[in-house]
């Protein structure tokens, strides 16, 4: 009896301490039901373009999450952005104020112009190879869409909690 009640500890810290994000409980980035996001989505105008939304985690490289409109956020990819010929709306120094710093305008949803290089861009910081979009121009679409992939997800500034599952 000793054995199983130490071993039922052992599974409920490892659960509480442990707690990836989404894994239980609500969210922190609100936004729409289930239903309402995918009717967004599917309203969404077809054409030569791309959805992305701006995902920052400091000391990170890679800009955020780009898809076809129309697609599910499951399909996104998340990608270096590539600035030869159009500068990401938040080129601002890291410890700048406001909206004059370098990822201010964490998960905003933007309509953005450009193309897949097809080249892979290692960001050492992440760990990660992701593919490289090349921007062209871009308008912000919302400020404040809520969360990305299910409405459990949650933001932490500090590391990658935010992802397809």
């Amino acid at each position: 009896m000793s054995h199983l009640w130490s071993r039922t500890l052992i599974v409920l810290a490892t659960t509480l301490l442990c707690q990836c994000a989404g894994s239980f409980g609500s969210g922190n980035m609100g936004g729409p039901t289930v239903e309402e996001r995918k009717a967004q989505i599917a309203a969404e105008p077809k054409g030569d373009y791309f959805v992305g939304r701006r995902y920052y985690v400091k000391k990170t490289r890679f800009w955020g999450y780009v898809r076809r409109p129309g697609q599910s956020w499951d399909r996104s990819k998340l990608v270096v952005m590539r600035e030869d010929k159009k500068r990401t709306p938040d080129r601002y120094p890291e410890n700048g104020s406001g909206n004059q710093r370098y990822g201010f305008d964490q998960n905003y949803e933007y309509k953005l112009n450009g193309y897949f290089t097809g080249s892979k861009v290692y960001d050492p910081n992440s760990n990660q190879v992701l593919p490289e979009f090349m921007l062209t121009g871009y308008e912000v679409l919302n400020r404040q869409p809520g969360w990305i992939f299910r409405p459990d997800d949650r933001y932490d500034p500090y590391r990658i909690t935010v992802y397809s599952r």
